[in-house]
């Protein structure tokens, strides 16, 4: 079992990252933060737990640095530049890949709000290195033009009250030409807080690597836009 915390080279900055990979992993998935939160995120890391339990690494990273983080709770401005949360979520793949402890563990993509638009222009950009993306809540849209490139199964994972970002989803996958699933968790709202919708995600998250994170060779083939609804407290 790998436990540690890292340090990650983006650019001229480094980026603070937590990593655990329990024994026998099939695979790796990093995560993407957005909307002001960082790798402390309380439901990234309750998600991050189930999924170790599913026998995945996780890798939770700060994708901006403390500095830039208070310039961000005063003008909001770098959560949404998806360019540099992508460019440096790219690096966190390729720091992955050098590993030779995570070197030959297949890599996932897990991105909340703005983070889930980073998520996908990194699958973009490294189409053999990310074998699939899970969106929480997030903010697919702004991926743009991006979301026809992205070759990696996609699946969004959105509260059924929280109506905005359901819309934005569900525009967003008619737009991905790959394997993808809109799962909504009936009855719960944009951070997931009612009881059993955390719980739900996880499940739906963990079922959703372990079906593709295993390459990716009979998923390459267009996909149709399906959602799937589910109550906060059923199981996925």
């Amino acid at each position: 079992m790998i436990s540690e915390s890292v340090r990650v080279t983006s650019d001229d900055v480094t980026l603070d990252g937590d990593l655990i990979v329990p024994g026998g992993a099939r695979g790796i998935v990093v995560f993407a933060h957005g909307n002001g939160s960082s790798r402390l995120s309380p439901r990234n890391r309750a998600v991050a737990t189930g999924l170790r339990r599913a026998s995945f690494g996780t890798l939770l990273l700060d994708l901006l640095t403390g500095d830039e983080e208070r310039e961000d709770v005063a003008t909001a401005g770098h959560r949404f530049d998806i360019a540099l949360l992508a460019r440096r979520l790219v690096d966190a793949v390729d720091w992955v890949e050098r590993r030779p402890d995570t070197t030959d563990l297949p890599v996932g993509l897990f991105g909340a709000s703005t983070g889930a638009a980073a998520a996908l222009v990194a699958a973009a950009e490294r189409p053999r290195q990310v074998a699939a993306v899970v969106s929480r809540g997030g903010r697919p849209d702004l991926a743009g033009d991006v979301l026809p490139m992205v070759v990696a199964p996609v699946l969004l994972v959105v509260g059924g009250s929280d109506p905005v970002v359901l819309d934005l989803n569900r525009e967003a996958a008619e737009r991905l030409s790959v394997p993808h699933l809109t799962h909504i968790v009936a009855g719960a709202t944009h951070l997931f807080p009612e009881p059993g919708a955390l719980d739900q995600v996880t499940e739906a998250a963990a079922g959703w690597f372990r079906d593709h994170l295993r390459g990716r060779a009979d998923d390459e083939r267009p996909g149709r836009s399906r959602d799937t609804v589910r109550g906060p407290s059923s199981s996925s």
